[in-house]
This record gives C-alpha cells, structure tokens and sequence, in this order.
C-alpha cells in the first residue's frame, strides 16, 4: 500500500515537473518572439522604408507578442513605390544578393538579401524537402525560373544543403525536359502544378512513363484545386506536396504540406503569421478564414512587418499527426483580390473548382471568360472533359445544362457553360491564366 502511494506520488511529481517544463518552454519561446520582433522593429527602423513608417513607434510598448497589432501593416503598393533599393535596412556592402518579383502588374518590388538572409532561405527549403520525405539518394529536377525569380535558386539552395542531386532544367523546353527526366532518372519534380500537368500529358502522350522514377512532386506557385491534384499524382504515379511562398518574404519554402496533407507546416520560430479580416483588418482567432499576414522575424536585407499577402486561408490548431512540431495553416484557398463580381455577386476560382469537381465527366481544367454586351455582364465557364470521355452531341448538351444548373444552385447566378475536348484548353509552363476578362 505505501509502496503504490509512493509510485503514485512520483507520477504526479512527474506530471507537474512535465507541466512546468511545457510551461516554461512556451514560456521561453513566447519571450523569444517579443525579443525578435523588437529586435526586428530596430533593424527595419534604420531603412528608410520603415524609418518614416515606424517613426511614431515606441518600442518600450512592445512587451507581449499580441502587442505587434500595434504596429501598421505593410501593402504590395508600398514595396513598389520603394523600388529601386528603398527596403533595404543594412549597408549596401551586406547585401550579397538581388531577387524581384515579376512587375506584371506595376513596378517590381526589388529584395535585397544579406547572407544570413540566404541562409535563412535555404534552411527553410532544406526543411520543406525533409517534411515531403526527400533524402540524399534522391535526384531533384528542377523546373521553376532563376534569375530574379526566387523559386529555381530556392528549390536547389534547399535540395543541395541536404545533400541531394540536383538537376536545375529551369523552365520550358519539355522535350529536354523528359530527356533529362529519363536519362539522369530524376526522383522528385518541382514546378508549378500547370507544368506538372503538362509534363504528365506528355508523358502519357510519348507512352514513356515506364521510363519516368518520379516518386515525389513539390508544387507550388499558384492555387490547384484537389482535382487537379489527384489527377497529376495518378498520371504521373507521385505524392505530391503543395509548397507555399511569396519573393517579398523569402521565396519559395515558408510553408509546405506533410504526408497528412491536411495543411501546410510554417516555420514560426523564422516567421509571425496573423490572419485578419480583408476588410476591416482586425486580427482573427485561429481557426477562422481571413487574410494572411506575415512578419519576418529575423530578416536582414528587407525586413517586413505585418505584410498583407492577400491570401486567404486559416491557422489551424491541434497537433499534427505527422509528428512535426510546427504549426499550420490550411492550404491557400484564393485571393482576397481573386474574386469575380458579377450580375452583383462575389465569384472565388475555389467555388468553380467545386462545381468542377462533383462531376466525374469534366476533369481539372477550365477557363472563365467575361464579356459585357448591351451593358449587361455574361460569363462563359469553358470546362474540360477527362481524356477517356467521349460524347455525343445529346450528351454534352446534357452535361452542360447540368453544370449550369449546379452553379446556379452553388453560387446564385445563370451562366453559360461549353464543354470542350480533353486538351483543348491551353497549358502553360508557369502560371496558368484561367479568368479573361474581356469587359473593359
């Protein structure tokens, strides 16, 4: 009897010694976060950007991590009337490298990188092909752009920091592509989810896919609906993992999904992630869809505080039963920017993609056009048929009443529907551009 009551002593010793030290560890990592963003406040303060734009800040007020509400937010309008150079917040001799986003929409946002920056970089990335079970027996075929553009150079910076081979192809020229792809026997494709397509449709095509080793495919760069990717890992005979990243931030690599794929793993010891309202800006509690905002906590080169990504998601909460200890956020579901108005409603790419994927007919493809005759707004939605399904004239035209009917049930508005061939619709090696809006 004493001796049961000693071993039960013990074990509530134990349990309250385990409590503490959970306590104390999120404790520790709490004042940590403090201690990086008001560390994070000074360095951005010595660059002009957040010179003028945190003049009114007073750090001694920054005591708890909640306390960053405080301080502005930060928009992609801003970062481009700062080009060339007016982010950075270190002298010019640290900053070792140059990335830019595209500037098809205005001015380029220009990020400078100091070493520690790039090691950031690559330890993220070095990170996300870890949790996707990639190792230094595999070979790592690279298809997204260097040069300015952060993915190609991220994807290799993280392939080669864990010791496997890399193959940098680049983008474009598939049928180097596939040659490169057979000949070095390449383990793990990392693209856009629209090149993955593309490579899978000709693979299928040449009838080489027993000459293909892909296991694993690292996508990102753009929003692909489960359809989609059901599609890709069956053509192609992979997992796949959905890769998150912006160039203002690091680049490829701040998020990825795990083999749960429910979610995307972040790296919050490196990055402060909030999810706001899109309209009013309050901060929202885990678990609810907003706008994501992110801080980079140990950035250099160009530090960012509170930057509106214009993405929508949510922080989930609970542990993930992969094991990885950091914390997630649900796959993007769009852009706060993304949506189609029209006939007075509020359209998101997600809600198509619905549609699109409760019939089995039509596969992950399609392509929204926008028109206006007479003053009046028309939406044609172009969906793609899966390669095996051929119909009749009688068919199709029933097929088509249907999906106009499930969108008008789903979303509230009358549309008109044209069903194409398997094929029809155009690929693309980077993006794939899925709403024309013709209106203007």
């Amino acid at each position: 009897m004493d001796r049961k009551n000693n071993n039960n002593n013990n074990n509530n010793k134990n349990n309250n010694n385990n409590k503490n030290n959970n306590k104390n560890n999120k404790n520790d990592d709490t004042n940590n976060k403090v201690n990086s963003l008001i560390n994070l406040i000074n360095r951005a303060k010595k660059g002009t950007f957040y010179g003028e734009k945190l003049k009114n800040v007073n750090i001694s007020e920054i005591n708890k991590i909640e306390d960053i509400q405080k301080l502005p937010f930060t928009t992609k309008a801003e970062l481009r009337n700062a080009y060339p150079l007016g982010l950075c917040a270190v002298d010019d001799e640290e900053i070792v490298r140059i990335h830019s986003t595209s500037g098809t929409t205005g001015e380029p946002v220009i990020i400078p990188y100091t070493k520690e920056d790039v090691e950031v970089f690559t330890e993220m990335m070095s990170r996300c092909y870890k949790v996707a079970g990639v190792n230094n027996k595999d070979r790592v075929h690279i298809t997204p752009g260097y040069g300015l553009w952060t993915a190609g150079i991220g994807f290799q910076l993280g392939a080669e920091k864990m010791g496997a081979m890399t193959i940098p192809m680049g983008p474009g020229n598939t049928e180097k592509q596939l040659k490169m792809m057979m000949d070095l026997k390449s383990t793990v494709l990392t693209s856009t989810s629209s090149y993955a397509l593309l490579l899978a449709e000709e693979i299928h095509k040449r009838g080489i896919s027993n000459k293909i080793h892909l296991r694993k495919g690292i996508i990102g760069s753009e929003r692909w609906s489960e359809k989609m990717r059901n599609r890709i890992e069956k053509e192609l005979g992979i997992e796949t993992y959905d890769i998150y990243g912006l160039t203002e931030v690091y680049g490829p690599g701040i998020a990825i999904d795990c083999d749960e794929h429910d979610g995307l793993h972040y790296w919050d010891d490196y990055l402060l992630f909030e999810i706001i309202d899109p309209i009013t800006g309050d901060v929202l509690p885990d678990g609810t869809i907003g706008e994501l905002v992110i801080t980079t906590l140990v950035k250099e080169g160009a530090p960012l505080i509170r930057y509106r990504t214009g993405d929508l998601t949510q922080i989930m909460t609970g542990k993930c039963k992969c094991g990885v200890e950091y914390p997630k956020i649900a796959r993007i579901l769009g852009r706060s920017d993304d949506r189609i108005k029209i006939k007075g409603v509020n359209i998101f790419p997600q809600q198509i993609e619905k549609v699109i994927e409760g019939l089995d007919e039509l596969c992950s493809e399609y392509q929204v056009v926008l028109t206006k005759c007479d003053g009046r707004d028309n939406m044609l939605l172009r969906a793609e048929l899966k390669k095996n399904v051929s119909l009749d004239s009688e068919s199709l035209l029933n097929l088509e009443n249907e999906v106009q009917k499930k969108f008008k049930n789903f979303i509230g508005i009358k549309i008109d529907v044209e069903c194409v061939n398997s094929g029809e619709l155009p690929r693309s090696e980077k993006k794939s551009k899925r709403i024309m809006d013709n209106r203007l």
